[in-house]
């Protein structure tokens, strides 16, 4: 019996789905980018419930006859391929001919459109592959296509999607990309009735900074170089507007978004010796080249692209950001224009050379002189009142160094808080850094930065489960401003903030107002701090809130806690000292990190024998 049969297309349409359409976001990637192909300068995207709803694009292109409306929903159906040799010169977004067909497959579609020469439009209705219904209907020129109930006939990938402010995050992702690529068109973004941004018709920089913020105004740098290999431009963030976390990060290869890890290595490498370790630039950099030396179908979503050329283009990418770095570097430079500017006296050849003449005195002697404040020619008596340093700060220079088993002949081993006793001696610290005092086995070396962000994260953790951590009012509220994708983001966490002891107030259009913090927080820069609760929730996602408010609190402790340099009293070393000796967990930072190290009176009489 035969057992290998050809599946039905329903089922095939369902397997293509799961290639292109994997969350809403993808279905919006999608419409949007065949409203571009059409022409369209205007598009509006309407949103119910993460797309779950209702995903709506309504453009004012070219719009489609009759008898195309009713193809674009065929499998492997396109306007854009019509031989093997157009797959190598392939400009437009879409090109595969599965989009709607695979979207058609797990929604229910309702397509309205258009074009200028025809005098009605088409309506089509189609769900789960079926065509349910075709008339012709009054309606603008374009296309308006409306997916409803997506994955509704495929539970299981309809159960694993995200939450709403996950998926919602990921289309406004999605449209920011598409919106770069392309500043010349007008784009609308509705997300169940409010409108979360209204794009108009912009240059590059103009779009950017009405996605990410107008500071970006002033934190970018043009790039531009022509070869005959590629076209480079774009913007480069200023190394000192880098970041650890959140940087706006965008490629392009003839208009269409894409991943390459390869010439990311090439930027930063133009940023090496500018920024520490970790942080990450800002920039938006669009590659035009030729569609034949790229292959764009290696990947379902077509954002990994192939490139013939890329060992060439590597270091004409670091060249270009190079330039721009160096050109507009915020070094001071002698400008030669104001009335300021320096006399430099022309050169006469015709005048003697002479030789510099050093003027000095001979006899003059630093440590001899007479007077009310006669210093001493015996210069040994200066460190009479100076001793050779003492036992213990010898020890505590040896506890600046990694304990290791090679240098004290045995393992350094974790402390039992509970049996440290209150501290019998006293307080030292030492580099900024480290507290230092005797404890009845020995020596223990704390560090003071350490051990705060520990202190405090308990604090923290424990007024949070009490419901008790007290907000203190800010008499001046700051205001600070989010990108779309931020403002999703920073709704989700507000009652999360909340509960540390932030008060925010929405003031619209990605507006919010700080109107409280957590009491012991003065001083610090909340909206930095902010940005990076945003980034959190980006990383560990919303849903978990055990593992955010972890991590949230985490990094609240450690930026209220005492910085490495500053200066400690007796009283505040031993606070801190005896605060820390009193947790539980005392020996290890929320993040695994040594808070203490003991040197026991056995391995001190082993240094010295």
């Amino acid at each position: 019996m035969d057992i290998i049969q050809l599946l039905p297309d329903s089922v095939a349409n369902q397997i293509a789905a799961g290639e292109v359409i994997q969350r809403p976001s993808s279905v919006v990637k999608e419409l949007v980018e065949n409203s571009i192909d059409a022409g369209a300068t205007e598009i509006t995207i309407i949103i119910k419930d993460a797309g779950r709803t209702l995903i709506q694009v309504i453009d004012n292109g070219k719009g489609m006859s009759c008898t195309d409306a009713r193809l674009s929903f065929e499998r492997h159906a396109t306007s854009k391929i019509k031989s093997s040799s157009d797959l190598f010169t392939l400009n437009t977004m879409g090109f595969r001919g599965e989009a709607l067909a695979s979207i058609a497959a797990i929604a229910h579609v309702e397509l309205r459109t258009r074009r200028a020469e025809d005098e009605v439009g088409t309506k089509l209705t189609i769900a789960a592959s079926k065509v349910e219904g075709q008339e012709p209907i009054s309606t603008p020129v374009g296309t308006n296509i409306s997916v409803k109930d997506i994955f509704y006939n495929v539970p299981a990938r309809r159960k694993f999607l995200k939450s709403n402010q996950v998926e919602n995050s990921n289309i406004v992702t999605e449209l920011e990309r598409i919106a770069i690529a392309n500043p010349q068109i007008s784009f609308t973004l509705n997300n169940n009735g409010v409108e979360v941004y209204k794009l108009h018709s912009a240059t590059l920089l103009q779009r950017i900074i009405s996605l990410f913020g107008k500071t970006m105004n002033t934190q970018m740098l043009p790039i531009n170089l022509t070869t005959t290999l590629a076209t480079i431009t774009g913007f480069v963030g200023k190394p000192e507007n880098a970041r650890k976390r959140g940087a706006q990060q965008f490629f392009y290869v003839n208009g269409r978004y894409m991943r390459h890890p390869y010439f990311h290595k090439a930027v930063m490498n133009a940023y090496d010796g500018l920024i520490p370790s970790g942080e990450m630039p800002n920039y938006v950099i669009k590659f035009e080249v030729d569609p034949a030396t790229i292959d764009v179908n290696i990947h379902p979503t077509k954002t990994e692209i192939k490139f013939e050329n890329e060992q060439h283009i590597w270091p004409m990418l670091s060249s270009a950001v190079k330039e721009a770095l160096g050109k507009f570097s915020a070094v001071p430079s002698i400008d030669f224009d104001t009335e300021d500017a320096p006399e430099i006296p022309i050169f006469n050849s015709n005048a003697p050379v002479r030789q510099p003449q050093v003027s000095y005195t001979p006899g003059y002697n630093p440590f001899k002189y007479s007077g009310v404040n006669k210093v001493s020619n015996d210069w040994q008596k200066l460190y009479d009142n100076f001793e050779t340093p003492s036992i213990v700060e010898e020890e505590m220079t040896m506890l600046s160094q990694p304990t290791t088993q090679q240098s004290v002949g045995v393992e350094q081993e974790l402390i039992p808080t509970e049996t440290i006793p209150a501290s019998v001696g006293n307080y030292m610290q030492i580099k900024g850094r480290y507290i230092a005092t005797t404890i009845k086995s020995g020596l223990v070396l704390v560090d003071q930065h350490r051990a705060h962000t520990r202190i405090l994260y308990e604090k923290y953790i424990n007024n949070i489960d009490l419901n008790t951590q007290p907000v203190q009012k800010i008499l001046f509220p700051e205001i600070i401003q989010l990108t779309p994708t931020q403002t999703e983001i920073m709704l989700a966490i507000e009652s999360e903030l909340l509960s540390v002891g932030f008060e925010i107030s929405n003031l619209g259009s990605g507006s919010f107002s700080i109107t409280g913090v957590p009491e012991g927080s003065e001083g610090l820069n909340y909206q930095d701090l902010l940005l990076k609760f945003i980034d959190i929730a980006t990383e560990t996602g919303t849903t978990d809130t055990t593992l955010f408010k972890k991590k949230m609190v985490q990094t609240l402790a450690s930026s209220a806690a005492i910085p490495y340099g500053q200066a400690l009293t007796a009283e505040e070393m031993e606070y801190l000292t005896q605060e820390l000796f009193k947790l539980s967990e005392a020996n290890y930072t929320p993040d695994g990190k040594p808070t203490l190290s003991c040197l026991t009176n056995e391995e001190l009489e082993k240094r010295f024998k």
